[in-house]
């Protein structure tokens, strides 16, 4: 059976939500084991819990890994990328404008950080939209920053919450 074909989402995802408590729209788990290295990073594998993800992880031969699998940054600039992707796309369609050929590229950075002697990321999203004057274009990713979820935790942190579970 021939899967259905993609749609784009509605244009009243940008409606405004007037709540006051946080209102999941879709939430997704994914489960990282740590495979023959016993270590997650190193070589683990990540499944979705609805069965269409499940991809190797491996360690960059920069952080002394093998490389040979994707890794923690590539997909989170994935995921960054297609967000901000789409939400472009919703907001030049809602101001009657063409998104066609536009690309976000999302570089992701694993560095080392001043302040604690550990670890951050650094996400330098770099976005091409063909067609568009350029003060049209940056008033567009302006708002696009507002509004996509993940340049809103770049900004502003995420709303973290880590349980033990016996």
């Amino acid at each position: 059976m021939k899967p259905p074909a993609p749609t784009a989402p509605p244009l009243s995802l940008l409606d405004k939500y007037v709540g006051q408590d946080i209102q999941p729209l879709y939430t997704t788990t994914v489960t990282v084991t740590g495979g023959e290295a016993g270590h997650g990073r190193a070589s683990g594998v990540a499944r979705s819990d609805d069965g269409n993800l499940e991809l190797a992880l491996r360690l960059p031969p920069e952080l002394g890994g093998p490389g040979g699998g994707t890794n923690p940054e590539q997909l989170f600039a994935a995921g960054f990328a297609a967000c901000f992707h789409g939400v472009l796309y919703l907001l030049a369609a809602k101001a009657g404008l063409s998104a066609a050929g536009c690309s976000v590229e999302v570089a992701v950075s694993f560095a080392r950080d001043p302040v604690d002697g550990m670890y951050l990321l650094m996400a330098n999203v770099k976005i091409r939209l063909p067609g568009l004057r350029q003060g049209t274009a940056e008033e567009l990713v302006r708002n696009a920053e507002r509004v996509c979820p993940y340049a809103k935790m770049a900004r502003e942190g995420l709303l973290n919450v880590v349980t033990v579970v016996a």
